[in-house]
């Protein structure tokens, strides 16, 4: 008797994911698995192996993101713990 749920072995060799990758780099995904005549997921899979081997080897390099942008907000106007004080400011508005 073959159990019903045999084939979840198979899913956990095999797992699909969701990646967000830029679109040029996607075109040239595309492009390199066509000329090389195998799949993008063969490509993604092989260079995500060297990397992980070997950070250094895939140029290891980080990007330099700006510094989030920072405001003061002139402090708070109001103590929200008290009820009856947040109501006043709600109605001078």
């Amino acid at each position: 008797m073959t159990l019903p749920y045999y084939h979840i072995g198979d899913m956990v060799i095999h797992m699909k994911t969701t990646l967000n990758i830029d679109d040029t780099l996607m075109r040239r995904l595309r492009q390199e698995a066509a000329r090389r005549g195998t799949t993008m997921t063969a490509l993604v899979e092989a260079g995500l192996r060297i990397v992980l081997a070997d950070p250094d080897a895939a140029g290891g390099e980080t990007v330099d993101l700006p510094p989030l942008p920072s405001w003061s907000s002139g402090g708070q106007r109001v103590d929200i713990s008290d009820r009856e004080e947040l109501y006043r400011a709600m109605e001078d508005e």
